[in-house]
């Protein structure tokens, strides 16, 4: 797989760190994307949830104070609030062409590289 990876992710966030130390050990060139400084626009976010091929609402943090509102909320809904608060978002999200994971656990990763 010759298609080049980007890396969506919150420079504090622990898994984050992790999957960016995992790339850079397997010698892995990478787009790093903090999206709090490139927020993500409701069409990406559509982008990555299709590469994910997850539902949207296994991409939102349930555990953040403000996703106790979305319970009954629509799926564009929770894109648009996710695009709002970044904090929502679960992280890290690394593409490679067509496909997208989860990272977490960070070696989630290693599904990307093969």
């Amino acid at each position: 797989m010759s298609d080049r990876i980007v890396i969506y992710q919150k420079p504090t966030c622990s898994k984050c760190r992790a999957t960016l130390s995992l790339l850079k050990e397997r010698g892995e060139e990478f787009e790093s994307i903090n999206y709090y400084k490139t927020p993500l626009t409701a069409e990406r976010m559509r982008e990555l949830i299709q590469k994910l091929d997850i539902p949207v609402r296994d991409l939102l943090r349930k555990d953040e104070p403000s996703a106790g509102n979305l319970s009954a909320a629509t799926d564009d809904e929770i894109i648009k609030a996710m695009v709002e608060n970044p904090d929502l978002i679960q992280r890290p999200i690394v593409v490679r062409g067509s496909k997208a994971r989860l990272c977490r656990p960070p070696e989630n990763v290693m599904e990307l590289l093969k």
